[in-house]
């Protein structure tokens, strides 16, 4: 390679994974509490360093099981690679970035623990209602997203926010939660669903009736797609 350095400029290499769930409507990203300066008590992304002879996969095991969350729940898949002078206060520094889709999970009691964590919701984070992420997480959190509202277009990724089963209603929900806009008419989001082949499949039983009126809803799993033909786009949103 030419140009290539005698000796290595030293360097920190990182993961940062955002780990986005629905709860309650709404889209929310765990977060910890930093315990240590620099920016400490700032919130940031769970992460964690690799060490030699560690894969960039290992370190995202690690960084998830540390807050008490199973690797294998959902998706995950690297988002991008942060490496701008100044990131980092302490010197250079470079994050690979990764991001995972979770149904809804409990959280091990902080009492005690060295790690204090809690799912923020977005838009509270967007909106100034939440705290201020520690040095770029707000950039990478905002790729994150941004990221994951292209996926539930063109992917079936929508499926990895909910356990099984789940109705129509659920994953009219994730949809909404996710790309902060209403996805429109719900019987003709519906009929989009059902029409896609492979998206899901239909399963014996029956969910609860909502507000104990009308039919209980039919229940799904996720089918063996993995692309949507054709797509279910975002509509734009409405001005305010």
């Amino acid at each position: 390679m030419t140009g290539f350095p005698a000796a290595l400029p030293s360097a920190v290499v990182s993961v940062e994974v955002v780990i986005l769930t629905v709860r309650s409507g709404r889209l929310h990203v765990l977060l910890a509490e930093r315990r240590e300066e620099p920016q400490r008590h700032r919130w940031e992304l769970p992460g964690s360093y690799q060490s030699a002879g560690d894969t960039l996969a290992a370190c995202v095991d690690r960084a998830i099981e540390r807050l008490g969350v199973s690797p294998d729940v959902g998706h995950v898949e690297q988002l991008g690679t942060y490496g701008d002078p100044g990131r980092d206060p302490r010197g250079h520094a470079v994050s690979v970035a990764y991001l995972a889709f979770v149904p809804h999970v409990s959280l091990p009691d902080d009492a005690g623990a060295d790690v204090v964590t809690r799912f923020w919701a977005f838009e509270d984070l967007i909106d100034g209602y939440g705290p201020q992420l520690a040095f770029d997480h707000q950039r990478i959190l905002s790729d994150a997203v941004e990221r994951a509202r292209a996926k539930l277009e063109y992917t079936t990724l929508a499926t990895r926010f909910v356990p099984d089963p789940f109705t129509l209603g659920d994953l009219y929900d994730v949809y909404r939660a996710v790309w902060g806009v209403d996805p429109g008419d719900k019987a003709n989001f519906a009929r989009k669903v059902k029409n896609t082949p492979g998206f899901l499949v239909r399963i014996g039983g029956t969910g609860e009736k909502r507000n104990g009126r009308g039919r209980p809803s039919m229940l799904y799993t996720a089918g063996p797609a993995t692309n949507l033909h054709p797509p279910i786009l975002r509509p734009s949103p409405t001005p305010g």
